[in-house]
């Protein structure tokens, strides 16, 4: 029997690939809901050939263009942050939260409330509302299955084990576009430079965390709630090859690792189909062709992000929403010429050091606290940075 499907954010690079899954496999799924922030017409085109019953704009302004696009199709159309949590809400086998940025928080919350499986990928769920996200998903009985790369593969490592005997966790980061520069080239990298990441094909923000090595940081955050073993036993190690996307030590000194293709196709496909398996149209891993794995510590003073990252958490409260919020302010600064690479993490230091955050107790707390953050970052970009 086919399962039913909603996904947020259909046209983004998490979406593309959840879709090129579904597409493969016709017969095992049924579309309830696609969305987007906008993009109509390639939304539309989705939604006719999904046969999606409704698609939403998260932009209210290209609903018009939405409905011309879907006019005759009997898609139903609709707009604004209120569709976008109606359909999140709907009762579906599977939700891909995939919208990016803090945009993503309220319809996975209502995706979480509806007590559903939820395929995570909007990291803002869990490093912004980390506490007030996983409370929900106790409360509701959802269930997060981990789509990064990284949380997957320590997802999968868990498999039939417990927590209890888990000794270690390690993230591992490419390192980046920028990871052999020296530290005067690094603060002068262009956006060009900084989203030409040497593994992976992501979208321009994304690939600029890459490059601070914040996306890590961020990473290590989203472990913290998704896997609770104390901060102490979680660590990064850098893997140029981004062939083991993560790994676990348990407390017999086993370590499991996930290898795979540099591909978001392995970890969406590890959730659409869970706890069964899927076929990927993918290469097999080629160990002999690769030649070599490679492993060093990170070097935090060329990167700060990751220590940045780590001490938003050990200080608690509503630091992580603060660190991400600043750090999409001075991200977006820097692609737009405002603020040179070496300023992006200097902004999310001085906004840290400057905004005093309460822990959030609920969504709005979230929202108002990223609201508070963004401003004061966007005033160091303007007045401090410039």
């Amino acid at each position: 029997m086919a399962r039913s499907l909603t996904l947020l954010g259909a046209t983004g690079s998490i979406g593309a690939s959840t879709l090129d899954l579904v597409r493969r496999n016709p017969d095992d799924w049924r579309v309830e809901a696609l969305t987007a922030n906008c993009s109509a017409g390639e939304l539309a085109a989705l939604a006719r050939e999904f046969g999606a019953k409704i698609a939403v704009v998260g932009d209210e302004a290209c609903l018009p263009e939405l409905r011309d696009a879907l006019a005759g199709s009997g898609i139903e159309a609709a707009g604004g942050v209120e569709a976008l949590c109606e359909a999140a809400s709907r009762a579906v086998d599977m939700t891909v939260a995939a919208i990016v940025g803090t945009a993503g928080l309220a319809p996975t919350m209502k995706a979480v409330e509806r007590g559903g499986t939820i395929a995570l990928a909007n990291k803002e769920a869990l490093v912004s509302a980390g506490d007030v996200m996983t409370a929900a998903v106790a409360q509701h009985g959802a269930t997060l299955l981990p789509t990064d790369s990284e949380h997957n593969a320590i997802f999968q490592c868990l498999a039939g084990n417990e927590i209890e005997d888990v000794a270690r966790i390690t993230l591992t980061a490419s390192g980046g576009p920028l990871r052999t520069w020296p530290i005067e080239r690094i603060a002068t990298a262009t956006p060009a430079e900084a989203i030409a990441h040497p593994n992976w094909s992501m979208g321009a923000k994304i690939s600029v965390d890459s490059a601070t090595m914040m996306n890590k940081g961020l990473e290590f955050i989203e472990a913290h709630h998704l896997f609770p073993v104390g901060l102490q036993r979680l660590r990064i190690v850098v893997h140029p090859q981004s062939v083991i996307h993560s790994m676990v030590e348990y407390r017999d000194r086993s370590t499991l690792a996930q290898l795979g293709p540099s591909d978001m196709r392995v970890p969406i496909a590890s959730c659409l189909a869970y706890p069964a398996r899927m076929e990927t149209p993918l290469e097999p891993l080629d160990l002999a062709s690769i030649g070599q794995l490679t492993f060093e510590a990170p070097d935090e003073t060329r990167f700060p992000a990751t220590r940045l990252a780590r001490e938003a958490i050990q200080q608690g409260g509503g630091a992580p929403a603060t660190l991400n919020a600043a750090n999409e302010v001075a991200v977006a600064a820097f692609l737009d010429g405002r603020v040179a690479f070496g300023q992006i993490t200097q902004i999310v230091e001085e906004t840290l050091a400057t905004l005093s955050a309460p822990s959030p107790g609920s969504m709005n707390d979230v929202l108002a606290l990223d609201a508070d953050a963004r401003a004061m970052a966007e005033n160091l970009v303007e007045n401090r940075f410039v």
